[in-house]
């Protein structure tokens, strides 16, 4: 039998890109290992496979598979535009999906925290693949718990700020409650992307599709690193706050948009912001053509892990 190593995911080491053919192998999230010891990694992708919340098309429990799917296509090459191996610097692992009894639905969202809180006790950084945009909701309840109220910078078609009364479980009210709770820094928050209007902003700024355009990807990344300053910070990534023309695969699509160019460099150009976790969310692949909604949305994650591999100090080996 051919010695050649194959299937990365599973017999890869945990430093170094992989050189598999894109088209083969074991789909974890840019070919890591796949593993539960999250304690020997720097960085930990998540998936959170849950749209019990939507109010539109379902579909975004599919979502981390077809992100993984996509992000095949980064294996092995040094990474546009750090140019550089972020495995290199950073050991990372997929630690799978969280598990959740689908019958339990009132469940879900301890579940989804606390497994999120055991991930950061380790002291990994947490990437999580969505999911519907609920889930931020007990993924902030988890960072917050470790370092305090975060700067939420959100890019979104929709301000999520619908009212809540503390019983709902919906994608679109998590902003509502992540403010009632105290989880985000006010002051220091800021959603991109913005077509819709909700009832209350609760003092969020708001860059809305028409400012981003007209700012372009240079000016919005100023406002928002002007926003946010030096305390730490929440990346939350709706892919609807890109436009269906380049991410149609969503459960709520607004025209408008951003256009993944814009999106992703607006991303790098805040590169330097002090991350704490990120997820992105809302990917129904039921919905997409050629993968290009998933494609955009491994593309922001590949960016955001670029960013850490540049900031962030690895563990000893």
């Amino acid at each position: 039998m051919n010695d050649t190593p194959i299937d990365n995911a599973i017999t890869g080491p945990l430093r170094g890109g992989s050189h598999e053919p894109t088209f083969a192998g074991a789909q974890s999230f840019m070919r890591r290992r796949f593993s539960k010891d999250i304690g020997s990694a720097d960085v930990v992708v998540w998936g959170v496979p849950f749209d019990c919340a939507t109010s539109n098309r379902p579909g975004a429990r599919f979502g981390p598979a077809a992100i993984r799917r996509a992000s095949a296509i980064f294996d092995g090459d040094p990474q546009y535009p750090s140019r550089r191996d972020p495995f290199a610097a950073l050991s990372v692992i997929d630690a799978g999906d969280c598990f959740f009894e689908y019958e339990r639905l009132s469940h879900a969202p301890g579940e989804i925290e606390e497994q999120a809180r055991q991930i950061l006790r380790a002291g990994a950084h947490l990437i999580t693949l969505g999911g519907d945009h609920f889930v931020t909701l007990p993924l902030l309840r988890a960072h917050a718990d470790r370092h305090g109220p975060l700067a939420l910078v959100q890019f979104d078609a929709h301000q999520d700020t619908w009212d809540d009364d503390g019983t709902k479980i919906s994608h679109g009210t998590f902003v509502t409650r992540a403010v009632r709770e105290g989880l985000i820094d006010v002051a220091r928050s800021i959603q991109i992307g913005v077509r819709t209007v909700a009832p209350q902003d609760y003092g969020l700024e708001i860059m809305d599709a028409d400012l981003c355009h007209a700012l372009g990807p240079g000016g919005m990344a100023a406002r928002i690193k002007a926003r946010v300053g030096p305390g730490p910070a929440y990346l939350s990534f709706d892919i609807d706050a890109i436009d269906p023309a380049f991410a149609p695969g969503t459960g709520t699509p607004v025209a408008g948009g951003l256009s993944s160019a814009q999106a992703l460099s607006t991303l790098w150009e805040c590169r330097e912001i002090d991350w704490r976790g990120m997820d992105v969310v809302e990917v129904c692949p039921a919905y997409d053509h050629g993968e290009i909604t998933a494609i955009a949305a491994a593309s922001v994650a590949q960016r955001y892990l670029q960013a850490l591999a540049g900031r962030l100090a690895p563990r000893s080996p």
